[in-house]
C-alpha cells in the first residue's frame, strides 16, 4: 500500500516480474487492487495484492472495504515516495493502516519501504525485499542453521544463499562481510568463479529453487566447488522436507 504514484506497482514488477527499471515507464496506474499469485522457492505461493493509491480507493480501504483488504494479511508494506511533499497526508494514511491491521490481522508484519532510492546515498539503502520474503517462509530457522554448518564445514568467510527466481536472499552465514563482491551476483547464471588478491567468490546452483554464493579469504582454495557438489542432495532434502511445503 501507499499513495499514487509511490512506485509500488514498479517494485513488484521488477521483483517478481524480471522487468529492469526502464520498462516500468510503462506500466499505468493500479485500479483498485490488483492480485497476483507468485511462486517461490518450489511450492512457496505469495498471494500479493498491489493496492491503488489513489484517494478515492485509499478512501475505500479504510471503510467499506475494510475487513476485506485487512483480514488475514501476513505482511504490509507500506511503500512511501522520497519525493513526496505531502508527508502529513501521506502518514495519515499510513496510521490508518496500522490500524486497520491491528483490528483485523494483529500477527501481520509490518514493512516501510522508501521508495525511488535512486535519489538516497547507497549506503542507506538495506535489502528490504529479502526481509520481507525472509519473514513469510516457513522454518528459515532450520534452513540457516544448515546452511551456517555448511559454512563451518566450508571454512568460508561469507554464505548466502539467492531464491532463484527473484534473486532475493533467503538466507546467510557470515563470519567475514564482503560487501563488494554481492553487486557481481545480480545476474542469471549456471556457475561463476571470481578471485582476487584477498578473497575467491563461488556463485553456483545449489537446488533446484536456489543459488549459492561461497566467499573464502583464501584465494587458492580449491574444494569449495566440491564441498557445494557434494551439498547439493543435502539441501534439497531440507528445502522439500522444511521449507517448501
Amino acid at each position: 500500500m501507499g499513495k499514487s504514484g509511490s512506485g509500488k506497482t514498479s517494485m513488484r514488477s521488477i521483483i517478481f516480474h524480471n522487468y529492469v527499471a526502464r520498462d516500468t515507464r510503462r506500466l499505468g496506474a493500479t485500479i483498485d487492487v490488483e492480485n497476483s499469485r507468485v511462486r517461490f522457492l518450489g511450492n512457496l505461493v505469495l498471494n500479493l495484492w498491489d493496492c491503488g493509491g489513489q484517494e478515492t480507493f485509499m478512501e475505500n480501504y479504510f471503510a467499506s472495504q475494510r475487513e476485506h483488504i485487512f483480514r488475514n494479511v501476513e505482511v504490509l508494506i507500506y511503500v512511501f515516495d522520497v519525493e513526496s511533499r505531502e508527508i502529513e497526508r501521506d502518514m495519515h494514511y499510513y496510521q490508518d493502516c496500522l490500524e486497520a491491521i491491528l483490528a483485523n490481522s494483529k500477527d501481520a508484519k509490518i514493512f516501510c519501504l522508501i521508495h525511488k532510492m535512486d535519489l538516497v546515498q547507497e549506503e542507506l539503502r538495506n535489502r528490504a525485499w529479502s526481509s520481507i520474503v525472509h519473514s513469510l517462509i516457513p522454518n528459515v530457522r532450520v534452513l540457516e542453521s544448515h546452511l551456517q554448518n555448511f559454512a563451518t564445514i566450508c571454512e568460508a568467510d561469507e554464505v548466502v544463499l539467492f531464491e532463484r527466481t527473484t534473486f532475493l536472499v533467503i538466507s546467510h552465514s557470515t563470519r567475514i562481510e564482503h560487501p563488494d563482491v554481492h553487486s557481481k551476483a545480480q545476474a542469471q547464471f549456471r556457475s561463476m568463479e571470481i578471485r582476487q588478491a584477498n578473497f575467491a567468490a563461488f556463485f553456483d546452483i545449489l537446488t533446484t529453487n536456489t543459488y549459492v554464493m561461497v566467499i573464502m579469504s583464501d584465494p587458492t582454495v580449491a574444494a569449495t566447488q566440491m564441498n557445494i557438489s557434494v551439498a547439493r542432495k543435502h539441501f534439497e532434502k531440507l528445502e522439500v522436507a522444511h521449507i517448501a511445503r
